[in-house]
This record gives structure tokens, C-alpha cells and sequence, in this order.
């Protein structure tokens, strides 16, 4: 989330910066690099934790666009989720974009607090709940009780045949306990809910779906997700659902961001 307040007397804006806790993913550390530091950790604006966010305040010259990313523990990157745009950068991800353009008067002499935005990303898709099916148990309607006979019998009277009919029991569904695709480099809380909503919920099944598909997971979530490369989840998925964690250690260790 990007807070504008332009100055009135320079040219000059303080842009509060805030990510959410979630999309830390459970970092301890998050530093904003960008164009207006050269993209360099040491020298990153270093973001203050709360118990909702990590949040910052900048300043930084009007009258410029400037291209930025979150970097956790000087080593997982992540986009603002609101920010003004987003541009391809080389290697096949997005940077954040800000745009600071020059405050412009209302006609009244008071100045506008803040920039119009250049093509504002497509908001994110709502949290959609995993659908689960509940299996219906089957149960028979009760047969009407027997009318008692109140004259007693003149014959020999033939019992009448109470087959008594059981109740069918529902068959028994098997329940698939969800793993934690979190586990899966590149995916975050937010991406595992779209993939669980979409029917993902085990790293087998995310073994076996095409990487095609989740990249359409993606597109449809809005643009922010967009950005995100699955190339590697399902290489990863087949590891961790051998339970193969020392092989899957050792390609994460290779990858930044779940990417090559």
C-alpha cells in the first residue's frame, strides 16, 4: 500500500510504503530497493513491524516514476499490492511502480495530494472458500406403522413378514488432508487460497497440474498475481510429496523467489 503527501514548498513527497504481514511470509526483516536506491540491500529503507504490517515512511523527489520491490530477509522479493502499475522486467518478473508526478492545482490554489495513477492494476479477485462435498446420507423413509387389529383373529393368522429394512449407510468419503503449499517456494498465503479454491489443495495435485494452468489461476486472480512464475512449483510439489525435503532444500537453495 503506497500513502502519498506532497510538499507545498519543494518538490518533495513522503510516501509511506506498507506490507501486509502475510505477505512477508513469515519474514523477519523487509527492506524497500528500488530506482531511488539502486536496488541495493545494503542501503534499502529498512521497514518497521507492527502487528498487521511492516511500514515505512520515504522521502522522495516529485515529478518522477520510480520502480520498486519489497525484499525479505535479503532474499524472497514481493510487489506492493497497490501499486500505481507494474512493468516487465528482465527474467520474467514485475517491478512495482510509484508514480510521483507534480502536484497540480485545483483551481483554487490548493494543490492535489497526490498523483493520478497510470494504469491501475485490476483489483485482486476475492477469497473464494475451497468447495468441499459434503457426502448426503442416505436415509429411508420410516414405513408407516401397522394398524392394530382389535378383533382377534378367528384362524390360524399368518404373521405378517416384518423385514425390517436397514438404513442405508453413506459410503464413506475419504477426506484429503490439505498440505502446506506455502512450503512451495514462490507460493505465499495469498496464492495458496487461489490455488485451494481452484481445487489444489495437495502437493500431488499441484505435481500434476500443468504449469499452463496455474498460470491461469494466476491471470484470473487480477494483475498483481500476473507476475508470479509457476515454472518451478510443480518440480517442487514432486519432491515434497515424496517427502523428499533434503532434494527439495537443495533446490530451493538454487532458486530466488521460485524462480531459475
Amino acid at each position: 500500500m503506497l500513502k502519498k503527501s506532497f510538499s507545498k514548498t519543494k518538490p518533495v513527497c513522503k510516501v509511506t510504503f506498507t506490507l501486509p504481514l502475510e505477505a512477508a511470509q513469515g519474514g523477519k526483516e523487509v527492506r524497500i530497493l528500488g530506482d531511488f536506491n539502486d536496488w541495493s540491500w545494503e542501503n534499502g529503507y529498512k521497514m518497521k513491524a507492527t502487528k498487521a504490517e511492516f511500514a515505512t515512511e520515504v522521502e522522495l523527489a516529485a515529478g518522477k516514476e520510480y520502480q520498486f520491490r519489497y525484499l525479505i530477509d535479503n532474499h524472497i522479493w514481493e510487489n506492493d499490492w497497490d501499486a500505481d502499475n507494474y512493468v516487465a522486467a528482465p527474467f520474467g518478473i514485475y517491478n512495482s511502480v510509484i508514480s510521483l508526478v507534480e502536484a497540480k492545482s485545483n483551481g483554487n490554489g490548493a494543490a492535489k495530494n497526490g498523483a493520478a495513477k497510470t494504469a491501475a492494476p485490476a483489483t485482486a479477485a476475492k477469497k473464494v472458500a475451497p468447495k468441499t462435498t459434503a457426502a448426503k446420507a442416505a436415509t429411508d423413509k420410516a414405513a408407516p406403522a401397522a394398524k392394530s387389529e382389535t378383533k382377534p383373529a378367528a384362524t390360524k393368522a399368518a404373521a405378517p413378514k416384518a423385514a425390517a429394512k436397514t438404513a442405508a449407510k453413506p459410503a464413506a468419503t475419504k477426506t484429503t488432508t490439505a498440505d502446506d503449499l506455502t512450503k512451495i517456494e514462490g507460493i505465499g498465503p495469498k496464492i495458496a487460497e487461489l490455488l485451494k479454491a481452484d481445487g489444489i489443495t495437495t502437493f500431488a495435485k499441484l505435481a500434476d497440474s500443468k504449469v499452463a494452468t496455474l498460470k491461469g489461476i494466476l491471470e484470473k486472480a487480477g494483475k498483481r498475481y500476473q507476475m508470479h512464475d509457476p515454472a518451478t512449483w510443480t518440480e517442487q510439489a514432486k519432491l515434497a510429496a515424496k517427502a523428499d525435503w533434503a532434494k527439495l532444500d537443495k533446490l530451493q537453495a538454487e532458486l530466488k523467489g521460485g524462480k531459475r
